[in-house]
């Protein structure tokens, strides 16, 4: 990341919005703001099979659901946050992810600038690709800043996105399984 390029950009915004860039309580928020950049975004130099290549032997073909992953993202609309939380199920193949890293493949679509509806697909993609199971489904859930601070101003609002590869596509009843559980 060029934090040059991110503390110019923060003391212009902050001189645009009538600032005073040199009094004492903003003279280090750029760099701060620099530093946080490289945090909020570091999924944006991340690839998720660093996370997914690793795999393990099962016999058990089950569903394996991993709920309640809860993440912080920035919308790309507006810059500002959404949170919330991710369930993921997936049935395997042969092989499973340890459950970390499903955790972990959520933080590398998670810290980037997307909105929801993207980073769904993206997870759901990435266990396809790299876990090659039978099926996948995810669901996020989260409240949007842009939401609750901006524009309508409705707190307390989610937005549910969910998706569904493979087995889970036209099984109903798969479907339904990964909703019950995700409900208990």
């Amino acid at each position: 990341m060029d934090h040059e390029k991110i503390k110019e950009g923060v003391r212009l915004l902050l001189e645009g919005i009538g600032e005073d860039v040199d009094r004492e309580g903003l003279q280090e928020t750029p760099e701060r703001i620099a530093r946080m950049c490289e945090e909020i975004f570091g999924g944006l130099n991340e690839d998720a099979s660093v996370h997914l290549n690793k795999q393990f032997h099962a016999a058990c073909n089950n569903m394996v659901l991993e709920k309640d992953i809860t993440f912080y993202s920035v919308c790309e609309h507006h810059l500002l946050p959404f949170y919330g939380k991710v369930h993921i199920a997936y049935i395997p193949d042969g092989t499973v992810a340890g459950l970390s890293k499903l955790a972990r493949t959520v933080e590398v679509f998670a810290r980037r600038p997307q909105i929801q509806e993207n980073m769904t697909a993206q997870i759901a993609d990435a266990l396809e690709k790299y876990l090659h199971p039978k099926g996948v489904m995810v669901m996020i859930e989260a409240e949007h800043m842009c939401m609750t601070m901006r524009g309508v101003q409705k707190p307390g609002t989610k937005t549910v996105t969910t998706i569904t590869r493979g087995a889970f596509n036209d099984d109903y009843s798969l479907q339904q399984t990964f909703l019950n559980m995700v409900k208990v």
